[in-house]
């Protein structure tokens, strides 16, 4: 098991080095002048030209990107904006918790309302309420989630009067991005649920036990449930790896100053020390989470374990 954590860290440095190649080279190549948009159209050309030394982009490209990855991955320092002049680290942590709230929340719920919906469905196929559960999960997954915010911003807050439109104030500002956030992941999870359990329940080793006469409830608890959830920790480890980028468009319409707003800002006014450094943490956090959710799924899987330990015997026994 060792062996193969090392083998996927090591995949993981270079996929990191990878990702920092490619968004250097886009931000890099990207049409525009960011001197030009921090002084604006009033600026001078000689203005523009001190600016472009000020920043440092005036150097060739192989420059930039050998300073670039020598901070990144040497000095771990992702450089500091160049509109608000602050370390796009230091940044990027103090807004992570806001981030990384919201979108746990959201898997959590995910979890816990998809998984039994998933399950509710299975067990009552081809009957209404089955009918019923995929009709709700095609309308939550057609529907999208920034269109979703901008529903509820309307109907709760401008309507209602019930919950704030933006802020971070209490708990009450959270409500509305969460839910907004829970809806296409609680439809993929009860979809997966649903088949990966109808799936089990037609497998050999579930006919053997009833042949044994074991009941239903037992067989669904011991041998059903641990199999069908399976594919279901692979989608959840995905959406633990998407919390973080991908609530910038949430953050956005509910003003909430996460990651994903900060993203935004720095696309808007071309800050290319906060997109890069932002893309990088996603990219990181992402690994991470896959990372993680292998060897969850290592763990919990009786093939994968008995792999490694008849790798392990095969070694010994030479």
């Amino acid at each position: 098991m060792w062996k193969y954590i090392l083998k996927r860290l090591l995949w993981m440095i270079v996929v990191l080095l990878g990702v920092a190649f490619m968004i250097f080279t886009i931000t890099y190549f990207s049409p525009g002048d960011p001197a030009e948009y921090l002084l604006g159209t009033s600026a001078t050309e000689e203005q523009i030209q001190n600016m472009r030394r000020i920043l440092g982009i005036d150097q060739p490209y192989l420059v930039q990107l050998g300073r670039f990855l020598y901070n990144s991955f040497i000095k771990f320092d992702l450089g500091v904006s160049w509109k608000y002049t602050t370390s796009v680290s230091a940044e990027i942590f103090n807004r992570l918790p806001r981030t990384l709230g919201m979108g746990l929340a959201a898997m959590v719920l995910t979890a816990v309302l998809g998984i039994p919906l998933g399950i509710f469905a299975a067990t009552n196929q081809g009957k209404w309420q089955d009918y019923g559960v995929i009709s709700l999960c095609m309308l939550f997954i057609s529907l999208p989630e920034f269109w979703v915010a901008l529903m509820m911003v309307i109907a709760f807050a401008l309507k209602l009067g019930i919950l704030p439109v933006y802020g971070i104030g209490s708990i009450k500002n959270y409500i509305m991005p969460v839910a907004a956030m829970l809806m296409s992941g609680l439809a993929n999870i009860a979809r997966q649920t649903r088949s990966s359990y109808l799936e089990v329940m037609r497998a050999d080793f579930v006919t053997t036990a009833r042949a044994k006469g074991q009941k239903e409830s037992a067989i669904a608890i011991k041998h059903v449930l641990p199999n069908a959830l399976m594919p279901v920790v692979t989608i959840l480890g995905g959406r633990f790896a998407l919390i973080v980028a991908g609530s910038a468009m949430i953050e956005k319409v509910f003003t909430i100053p996460g990651i994903g707003l900060y993203l935004l800002t720095g696309i808007t006014y071309r800050d290319y020390p906060i997109i890069r450094g932002c893309a990088l943490f996603f990219a990181v956090f992402a690994a991470v989470a896959m990372l993680l959710t292998d060897l969850i799924y290592a763990w919990i899987d009786p093939r994968i374990k008995a792999q490694y330990s008849n790798a392990g015997a095969r070694k010994r026994g030479h």
